[in-house]
């Protein structure tokens, strides 16, 4: 029995995914909930398992393709069965009669025949190279037709492509061509040429979402100083009696969550007329990646110690940077922390993450002068910034917002004892 798998929404609002890494080769065997495919999605990069054991017949794309939710994800029939043509994938796109899918099973390439301008009445030679590859060339600005393929059959293969791209090519020119001529400028006098860079799958989503947070909601940031000397101190000891490193972000989130208990305004959804406060505190904390800014999500956070959050911090912040988060581990924070004091950060305007009603920034702490019992002395200071939907909550329950927490920051007793 020949099976079709449907590509199914394994997050909020997911509409598409691309293929990174087919796990299970067409022609292999595929045990049911075994990983068969890795795909990335709008924030995550995801193994989904197969529903059925048997033998995998097709791919619903190669690797680099784009597919939606809803269609053919992969072909699995019993075992033993061999693919026929009767086993195609109808979403795939149709090709032209003239123009075959060529190659093996693992070097599947499109051959395809362009035509030339209108009216010119030629057809241009035949290019064989793998969508991926063709997807390459199109952001690299390289036409295949003038690529000499160096794969199997003439196909193009990335490498070809890379040593066709503008930049590539003038570094292989002669030496004498780039040798400027008398009275014109040298290289290094011009201003270079522009590069376009298509956007990766997560910063058009990063876009997107700030996009929207800042178009719809009217921010309001609110900025004031903790003298952080206990904090630091407590972060020290607790790092000291347990043998690893407490990040801030663990004891920020604690002290912040008897500040959202007393004005539940900040852990809530404004949804058209109706504002929705959250029972719960998903307390989300922004990763630095480097494929961009990821909120991850610590689940009821309100119910863990101390310590609890903080293994779940650095859990979260590790698989974050590895990409290997689930959808629900990235989604559905009621508030947000940002520790840019982590990357030297001191105050800044956070940007209210959608679907929320506000966001604390906490920056480094540096020594400053303050004025302790009435004399001077040098403390580590941490700036703080809160930005806030102005739609729900007004300036003054913003400042009584922040004086909460700044009083639990200068005193974790007053939070740790809870």
């Amino acid at each position: 029995m020949v099976r079709e798998f449907l590509l199914p929404d394994i997050g909020e609002g997911l509409t598409e995914a691309e293929i990174v890494r087919w796990l299970v080769p067409e022609g292999e065997r595929v045990e049911a909930d075994q990983p068969v495919v890795e795909v990335e999605t709008d924030k995550a990069v995801v193994e989904i398992p197969s529903p059925y054991a048997g033998t995998v017949l097709r791919h619903g794309g190669v690797e680099g393709e784009t597919i939606r939710v809803g269609s053919v994800l992969v072909v699995i029939g019993d075992d033993g069965e061999v693919a026929t043509s009767t086993d195609s994938i109808s979403e795939r796109e149709p090709t032209h009669a003239a123009s075959p899918i060529v190659g093996s099973l693992s070097e599947e390439a499109e051959v395809l025949s362009p035509v030339g301008p209108a009216g010119a009445g030629e057809r241009t030679k035949e290019v064989k190279a793998l969508p991926i590859v063709r997807k390459l060339a199109r952001e690299m600005g390289v036409d295949l037709g003038q690529v000499r393929g160096s794969g199997p059959e003439g196909r193009v293969t990335r490498e070809d492509v890379l040593a066709a791209t503008p930049s590539a090519t003038e570094a292989a020119a002669p030496a004498e061509e780039s040798t400027p001529q008398e009275g014109t400028a040298s290289p290094s006098e011009d201003s270079g040429e522009d590069e376009r860079r298509p956007l990766s799958r997560l910063r058009r989503t990063i876009a997107s979402n700030m996009a929207r947070s800042w178009a719809e909601i009217p921010h309001v940031t609110t900025f004031d100083e903790v003298d952080a000397t206990r904090i630091v101190e407590i972060r020290s000891a607790l790092s000291a009696r347990h043998e690893v490193k407490l990040p801030m972000e663990a004891l920020v989130i604690k002290a912040v969550i008897p500040a959202l208990e007393a004005f539940p305004d900040f852990n809530a959804t404004l949804d058209g007329d109706d504002l929705i406060v959250h029972g719960a505190h998903h307390i989300g904390i922004a990763v630095d990646t480097p494929d961009g800014l990821l909120v991850a999500v610590v689940r009821d956070a309100a119910a863990l110690a101390v310590l609890d959050i903080a293994s779940e911090v650095r859990r979260l912040g590790e698989g974050a940077r590895e990409r290997s988060l689930a959808p629900d581990e990235l989604t559905g924070q009621t508030f947000t922390v940002s520790n840019i004091g982590a990357v030297g950060g001191g105050q800044g305007t956070p940007i209210v993450p959608y679907g929320t009603t506000a966001i604390l920034s906490v920056g480094r702490a540096q020594e400053k002068v303050v004025v302790s019992n009435g004399d001077l002395a040098i403390a580590p200071v941490m700036p703080l910034s809160l930005s806030y939907d102005h739609r729900v909550i007004d300036g003054a329950q913003g400042r009584r917002f922040m004086a909460l927490v700044i009083e639990n920051l200068e005193e974790p007793a007053l939070f740790l004892a809870g």
